[in-house]
């Protein structure tokens, strides 16, 4: 009898043995990559001893006597906290994802490599000013100096859990290169009209060229400012002055009806939306940015405030840093902090010494689509009569996990590579959109099967943004501010100004190109027709611009950048001025403005589309009580949208429903309404016409819908909705308990194993906001609630006193999963809340918790 028992009790003591080394083994292998934040590293290649200084959040101040040290101390301590997230971004943009993470990304890996983002970062890094380049060697060296022999498992718990990887992966160097290309990645992210190109394309196959533009309204000058009211072009310069902002005038229409086969642009749109999004998609990227000057300020110093609106992802793209030269000198001029990107040296947002500055995204349109009538058996395309031969070049691409490489030809004409050539169900030329855009003369493609599409895109073309960055970080004044901005070329931002003399200012930079008249930029053209090739750039110094405007007031949030009278156009598709307009109302006349009423400002959650439908709703006669429960929620609303708000939730589910009984009936499932800016204006004007066709069913052939009857379905299936979702009573709906914000990890985080996507995603949230509020929590009304872009960061920067600065990330500064910083800005940030952004040496020690001294080599 005993015998048993003592078997049992030796396989509980081995069980419990096994479970413990397996929970050691486990908190050691989390740990490993952990970084070490205090004492004293040799690091090769320093000419002096570098401090970093870490708060509690774990953001780093770094002191050298050197440029070149500061810049190195920058990519050994990026490399320390987010080195996976640098190795992952650099596959991305070289197209060499799937040799991380399988033949899952082999599509993406097709697409960049055929826009050629690493050897454009490769021309570029040969034209910048040697200064930048010895600044991204030393950058390059400190990443090295991290990565050092350490294995894949000591750098990331990534590489411990991606099993395809293996045992034997070992991360390649860094290089200047790597760095440089992922400013292709922020310029493709923030392109401007792509999409909407394909999507205006694709929405012909179901509808009229009218009924397509009433889709896509003009700008409500009328109603939303642009972010420049006044000036004009004479002499070669933009000139601020007085003058009215005009209506807008009409845009260009695709001169034909549809017909034909729309297979190629639909999977190329396909392709697009699969592309890993980096920053975000073009529908939820955006940005607020104002500065008011002293003025309009209780200090009587500028406050400058910013909040770009991005993609959420595990880690945040955001990595809060200091960079400060000891003492300045021309040889050592920086002394600057705020938001950087791992694997770029250097401050992408933030302030220095002197100015300070924010960045929105202007929605340029800097890319076209060409059609292009391509001879497949000759090799050749059609250009002004003649058979041009096309250029072609092969590129293979490894896959994890298997032995042989694949390999693709990519094909490309004068405009740019042929991109609907990636669609690998079909061959060649394939994107038979013929009379859809602006063919004239027309003329069909050689072989019958379609059309080829290229691409002409100004990141394509070598450029000096990283000059330009390196340029802002130390400029001490507007012309210098300036100067720097110049060499900006892409991405194209909104760039929001001020500095300690009191000054304010606003340019709008980047190489945008000149279309010749009736070229809208809105369709595909031909790219046989020298008609339609971009003439030459807007040079710079005709670019908006203002210094010290009247109003005391600069305020851009992706909405329109000057009126129609401008005699370039910048885009036609910019935000509709819900936000930036909200910001003005909010604004005012005031004088006495604090950094706690922009911190206010960032997070209010009004909705001016809420206001203008709800009278319409509250008109609508329902049939029980059950029903009239939800629509009262209504009554008395004052139309923001705070996490815990029930009226929200319900407004937004009938909003949701709205979309979908109004155009899902009519619209190509690839371009149904996400239900932001735009779609506000395209409701706006139907609810003035309620026998418009839109409102109309087209699946109940005897009945014809009004404008009512699509209303009051709306609003009982929004109740049954929230009733299946939260429960039958209405004072118990949330807002937030439908728009969550979950953090992703890039990588892992959708490998659809539940505990591996345990360990490196966090949430979901509940937040308050929306799309089209300055607190822009982006949702689509296609898919769900759930939030898909976010306010990424948010800073606010006094000018009379720097230390009173506020700053925010939504999500933390170590890549590491269970590191103490992996997210604990999180929760801060979706209450709404900011941390203190330190600045003077004082305070920067009174905030430290672990100081960290870089050694540099001895003799």
């Amino acid at each position: 009898m005993r015998r048993p028992w003592n078997i049992l009790i030796y396989l509980s003591i081995v069980l419990v043995i096994v479970l413990v080394a397996a929970s050691l083994f486990a908190v050691v292998t989390v740990r490993r990559p952990f970084p070490q934040t205090g004492g004293e590293i040799e690091v090769p290649g320093l000419a002096a001893d570098v401090r970093v200084v870490r708060d509690e959040h774990g953001i780093p101040q770094v002191y050298a006597d050197h440029a070149t040290d500061l810049f190195r101390a920058q990519g050994f301590v990026h490399a320390q906290d987010r080195f996976y997230e640098m190795d992952f971004r650099r596959h991305v943009t070289a197209g060499r994802l799937a040799e991380l993470v399988g033949d899952s990304a082999l599509e993406t890996d097709m697409f960049i490599r055929t826009l050629g983002w690493r050897d454009t970062a490769e021309a570029e890094l040969a034209m910048l000013d040697p200064e930048t380049r010895r600044y991204l060697q030393a950058y390059a060296d400190g990443v090295n100096a991290y990565i050092g022999d350490r294995s894949a498992g000591e750098l990331s718990l990534e590489y411990s859990v991606l099993a395809l990887t293996g045992p034997d992966y070992v991360p390649e160097e860094w290089t200047p290169v790597d760095s440089v290309a992922w400013l292709k990645a922020l310029a493709w992210d923030l392109r401007g009209n792509t999409s909407q190109e394909i999507d205006r394309t694709l929405a012909l196959d179901l509808l009229e060229r009218e009924q397509v533009e009433e889709l896509y309204p003009d700008y409500p000058y009328e109603q939303h400012e642009p972010i420049v009211t006044a000036g004009r072009v004479r002499g070669g310069l933009f000139q601020q002055g007085p003058g009215p902002v005009q209506r807008a005038a009409p845009t260009g229409r695709p001169a034909r009806e549809p017909e034909g086969d729309l297979r190629g642009l639909r999977s190329l749109r396909d392709v697009v939306d699969d592309l890993p999004q980096l920053l975000g998609t073009e529908e939820g990227i955006g940005s607020n940015s104002w500065v008011a000057s002293g003025d309009r300020t209780a200090s009587g110093a500028p406050i400058l405030a910013n909040d770009p609106h991005l993609e959420q992802s595990m880690p945040s793209v955001w990595y809060q840093m200091g960079l400060h030269c000891n003492e300045r000198t021309e040889q050592c001029p920086f002394d600057v902090a705020g938001f950087t990107f791992a694997g770029l040296p250097g401050v992408v947002i933030g302030h220095n010494q002197s100015i300070a500055w924010g960045l929105t995204t202007m929605y340029p349109d800097v890319s076209d689509l060409y059609l292009e009538r391509v001879d497949d058996e000759a090799g050749t395309y059609l250009y002004d009569g003649q058979q041009v031969e096309l250029e072609t070049r092969t590129e293979q691409f490894r896959i994890a996990g298997e032995e042989d490489p694949v390999a693709i030809e990519v094909r490309s004409t004068r405009h740019g590579p042929i991109l609907s050539d990636l669609d690998l169900d079909l061959a060649p030329p394939i994107a038979a959109v013929g009379d859809r855009v602006e063919l004239t003369p027309a003329t069909e493609p050689a072989d019958g099967d379609g059309y080829a599409v290229s691409l002409r895109w100004t990141a394509s073309e070598p450029g000096r943004t990283m000059d330009a960055l390196i340029g802002i970080d130390k400029a001490r004044s507007w012309n210098e501010f300036r100067q720097a901005a110049r060499l900006m070329d892409a991405p194209s931002q909104n760039l929001v100004y001020a500095d300690v003399e009191g000054r304010i200012g606003y340019q709008a930079p980047g190489r945008v190109p000149i279309r010749a008249p009736g070229h809208s930029g809105r369709w595909p053209v031909p790219g046989w027709n020298p008609a339609y090739e971009w003439k030459r750039f807007i040079p710079f110094d005709e670019l908006p611009t203002v210094l010290d405007p009247p109003s005391g007031l600069i305020v851009t949030a992706n909405n329109a950048v000057i009126g129609p009278s401008y005699p370039y156009l910048l885009t036609s598709d910019a935000a509709y001025g819900y936000r930036s307009q909200r910001i003005l109302d909010v604004l005012g006349d005031r004088d006495d403005l604090t950094v706690d009423d922009m911190v206010e400002l960032q997070n209010d959650t009004y909705n001016a589309h809420a206001e203008r439908l709800t009278p319409y709703l509250l008109d609508i006669s329902l049939p029980t009580p059950y029903f009239r429960e939800g629509q009262a929620e209504l009554r008395g609303w004052d139309f923001t949208q705070p996490a815990d708000s029930a009226a929200a939730a319900y407004f937004n589910a009938v909003w949701r429903n709205l979309l979908e009984l109004t155009f899902h009936d009519q619209l190509p499932a690839d371009v149904r309404p996400d239900g932001g800016e735009r779609w506000f204006e395209v409701v706006k004007e139907l609810l003035r016409d309620p026998d418009s066709d839109w409102w109309d069913d087209v699946a109940t052939e005897d009945v014809r819908e009004t404008r009512d009857d699509i209303l009051r379905q709306a609003l009982l299936d929004a109740r049954d909705d929230l009733t299946i979702r939260q429960g039958s009573n209405p004072t118990r709906w949330s807002w937030g308990g439908l728009h969550e914000l979950e953090l992703v990890n890039q990588t892992l985080g959708d490998s659809g194993i539940g505990l591996v996507e345990g360990i490196f995603n966090r949430g979901p949230f509940p937040v308050g906001g929306g799309s089209g509020t300055v607190n822009a929590t982006a949702w689509d009304a296609a898919e769900g609630f759930a939030v898909t872009a976010v306010p990424s960061m948010r800073m606010v920067v006094p000018f009379d006193d720097f230390d009173d600065a506020r700053w925010i990330q939504s999500g933390g500064q170590s890549g590491h999963a269970y590191a103490s910083t992996y997210t604990d800005q999180t929760e801060l940030w979706a209450a709404g809340e900011t941390l203190p952004w330190v600045w003077s040496d004082d305070a920067v020690e009174a905030a430290a918790t672990d100081e960290l001294v870089l050694r540099a080599p001895s003799g």
